[in-house]
């Protein structure tokens, strides 16, 4: 994708996102808030910003699909070439905390993977940008992902680790596990794993903003994650280090492997 085509996807993105940090800035009364789910927190400015992204990125690529957490699905996306991956608002426990740990998460795939990743986090004044083949940057500035070479000891973003990762070091710990994914891209960690049946709207922007960084992005059994499936899910996440990664697949595998079998 040519440099001046990205100019108005960032645009549409930070403008999404500014409109979330008015309403965020405003405290909790300003928006409505109910379950999806129980555990699963939504709230109107999840649905505002999906129709701003909507709108303007219908624009940019109107031939491109659309699969978004805030969006009945439609299957008409799997023939599309281009597929726009969103997830509105990306940690929406901190958006509703009042916490600065949320983003605006947009992804472009094409045949599968991503081509484009835009993480707008205004709460944090951060920008994540990255384009396929092009290295990814935090506003303006190139992310080069840790070159950690041992498991032990490594960052992870967590509030609190299990007795079994304990050979493990906790660091801040957002809620939008595309920040999380992030702080690898920068450095700041050097592992975000889960064994979680996950969408591709939660980490396809942020996949391609570790990998350009250097980072290793797979699923928590070590294999390559592919983007606009039928059933647009992923079996856990492992987004580290490539000196660690090995390890990492050795300690998740078991575990993996049974989440497998269960669902």
């Amino acid at each position: 994708m040519a440099d001046g085509a990205l100019r108005p996807i960032i645009d549409a993105v930070t403008q999404a996102a500014d409109h979330a940090l008015e309403l965020w800035a405003g405290g909790a009364t300003q928006v409505k808030r109910w379950e999806k789910e129980p555990g699963q927190p939504v709230c109107d400015a999840d649905i505002e910003v999906d129709t701003m992204l909507r709108d303007a990125l219908g624009q940019v690529a109107p031939d491109a699909g659309w699969l978004s957490e805030e969006t009945a699905d439609n299957a008409t996306r799997l023939s599309t070439d281009r597929v726009w991956v969103v997830d509105p608002i990306d940690g929406t426990r901190d958006y509703l905390g009042g916490r600065p740990g949320w983003a605006v998460s947009v992804a472009l795939i094409e045949r599968g993977r991503p081509i484009v990743g835009v993480l707008a986090a205004p709460a944090r004044n951060e920008l994540w940008i990255a384009q396929a083949g092009k290295g990814a940057h935090r506003n303006g500035r190139a992310l080069t992902a840790s070159e950690r070479l041992h498991l032990p000891g490594a960052r992870v973003p967590a509030d609190v680790l299990p007795k079994t990762e304990r050979d493990l070091i906790c660091v801040s710990r957002p809620n939008s596990i595309a920040l999380r994914m992030a702080m690898v891209a920068a450095d700041e960690a050097d592992m975000v794993a889960g064994l979680r049946w996950g969408y591709e709207w939660d980490i396809a922007a942020a996949a391609l903003i570790a990998a350009e960084a250097g980072a290793v992005v797979t699923d928590a059994l070590g294999e390559a994650l592919a983007f606009n499936q039928p059933d647009p899910v992923a079996l856990g996440l492992l987004c580290c280090a490539p000196g660690i990664h090995g390890a990492a697949v050795e300690r998740l595998s078991e575990r993996a492997q049974k989440v497998r079998r269960e669902r």
